[in-house]
């Protein structure tokens, strides 16, 4: 377990906390390994009913750590993209313990969609959506094509995932992309993964994947297209102007390709 993810059990709840504050909680591949071996594992877990996801700091998390996905694009050796997915969200596709999430303040890029596999989010105020792919030359992931348009509709997951469009909490909560905008996010989803840790584990585990039955085929099967894409597109000459833009602190330059 890296430094930079902190697992805790206590009580039936699996609470995994992001601690990169320093670098508003940007994952990075390590974390993503982290965080997709503590999900998996809480599966054979008897003492864990429920799994909290929070962040240390006054940011849920910045997104994919760029310096990793730059060192893709430069075709680095060292730096090569992984096979299987990415541990965290394939690991949050097949978790059967339910899953609760803090959000403390912004969610960018993964940090939203994971959010699509959480079954109950709590968020702060200060709270901000985004998806800023696209802007990155790249598509989504996280079965996001898929998730998003079933829980908010075609034309507002258009808004966040082709125009990139930030949305405070109290519009995610009116599109039903989180339960509640509370002053302590954290003491909230602790109050609810509690109450689901004390459930029947057996009827917990089976309304859950009751609930999600209808999309985890289709969730595969768009994580596994999304996959191929999001690799091609980080490879390409656009996403290396969009890395090299955000390194430089400049607008990228679309305007060649």
């Amino acid at each position: 377990m890296t430094d930079h993810v902190r697992s805790d059990v206590a009580n039936g709840v699996l609470t995994l906390t992001l601690n990169r504050p320093d670098k508003k909680n940007a994952l990075t591949r390590a974390m993503y390994q982290a965080l997709g071996e503590a999900i998996d594992g809480a599966a054979a877990a008897a003492d864990v009913r429920c799994i909290l996801i929070q962040a240390e700091g006054d940011v849920f998390t910045a997104g994919n750590d760029l310096g990793d996905f730059a060192a893709i694009n430069r075709g680095e050796p060292a730096d090569a993209a992984r096979t299987g997915g990415n541990p965290l969200l394939v690991a949050l596709a097949r978790a059967v313990t339910p899953v609760v999430a803090a959000v403390n303040g912004r969610a960018v890029g993964i940090g939203t969609t994971m959010l699509l596999h959480c079954d109950l989010v709590y968020a702060a105020p200060a709270a901000r959506f985004r998806t800023p792919f696209v802007e990155l030359a790249l598509v989504p992931e996280a079965g996001s094509s898929v998730l998003l348009p079933a829980l908010v509709g075609a034309r507002r997951a258009a808004q966040l995932l082709l125009l990139g469009e930030t949305i405070d909490a109290k519009t995610a909560l009116d599109w039903g992309l989180i339960n509640g905008v509370v002053d302590d996010p954290d003491a909230a989803a602790t109050a609810a993964a509690a109450r689901l840790a004390r459930s029947a584990p057996g009827a917990l585990r089976a309304t859950r994947a009751l609930i999600r039955r209808a999309d985890r085929e289709a969730v595969r099967e768009a994580m596994r297209v999304e996959g191929q894409v999001f690799a091609e597109r980080l490879r390409s000459p656009e996403a290396m102007e969009a890395f090299q833009a955000f390194m430089a602190r400049r607008p990228a330059d679309f305007s060649r390709f």
